[in-house]
């Protein structure tokens, strides 16, 4: 059996196949983020998934492509925890969520990859091989255009008081905005940029509003600026865009690729289905 997975922060999507590409299960669980999420937590989140309890002992192969996977360290870490849970597997493919982004959309085609969902990251994928601007440090100084980086100024405009009047008073209706239920899920719980992507969904509640669209702009822009014409590459490179954060905001999104002179190639919203797509065809060829 073939367990594959893609892993953003907020929520793991797991579909497994058997020999002749039949599906087994598929089950969505909460993030696997080694950086936001403690080891005795993360071995927790994973012994209570019912479905990989059951069939642990079937899973030949496990490929797992996640957020928080860009280094060394998160990777070791998360790798030795699936080696020990399960005991069978010969395989155990453990990569950054943005290698499964490319397999989901460009396949092996040479294309610009972006994720835009509670975290964001880019590369240029060659056909073989993924080239990466920096190593991504995360929520809190990196994450253009993710979900987190909206949610910190969505709080920083409300308390700052730029957030305008109308929308000020939907915000504080729909949220709990006590500062130390704040600085708490910030600095002591497990996945800060978790919560903080929660309040994204309060931009596509209210994405009608000039505020609110001032505010995706201007993050697309930055993400453009940092994430994709820094690569240099010809304008008719393909871009694709993983995630939900590009999904809701396409309009936005191309229109700040056209004033780049640049042309999205497709949207996907949920990578799992074309990943497992890319896995039956290893599949099958084997």
């Amino acid at each position: 059996m073939v367990l594959v997975a893609d892993g953003g922060s907020t929520k793991v999507d797991w579909i497994a196949i058997d020999n002749n590409n039949k599906e087994i299960f598929r089950v969505r669980t909460s993030g696997l983020n080694p950086n936001v999420v403690s080891t005795s937590e993360l071995l927790c989140r994973i012994e209570s998934i019912e479905e990989l309890k059951q069939y642990k002992e079937s899973i030949k192969q496990l490929y797992f492509y996640g957020a928080g996977l860009g280094t060394e360290t998160p990777k070791k870490l998360l790798k030795e925890i699936f080696e020990k849970f399960f005991n069978n597997a010969k395989t155990i493919f453990v990569e950054e969520d943005i290698l499964g982004a490319v397999y989901a959309s460009a396949e092996n085609k040479k294309a610009i990859v972006c994720i835009l969902g509670t975290g964001s990251n880019s590369c240029y994928y060659d056909g073989e091989n993924i080239e990466c601007i920096s190593p991504s440090l995360g929520y809190t100084i990196m994450d253009e255009a993710s979900g987190n980086y909206y949610g910190k100024r969505l709080l920083r405009d409300y308390y700052y008081k730029k957030m305008p009047a109308t929308i000020s008073t939907f915000f504080e209706n729909e949220f709990r905005l006590v500062p130390d239920t704040i600085k708490y899920n910030l600095y002591k719980a497990d996945n800060p940029n978790k919560y903080l992507a929660s309040y994204a969904k309060f931009m596509f509640d209210h994405q009608e509003d000039e505020y609110i669209k001032k505010l995706v702009k201007n993050g697309f822009k930055k993400f453009f600026k940092f994430h994709i014409t820094n690569y240099k590459k010809p304008k008719d490179t393909p871009i694709y865009f993983i995630g939900s954060i590009a999904y809701y905001f396409k309009n936005i999104l191309e229109e700040v690729a056209t004033g780049n002179g640049l042309e999205i190639t497709a949207i996907v919203r949920k990578p799992i289905d074309n990943l497992i797509e890319y896995h039956k065809k290893l599949n099958t060829n084997r």
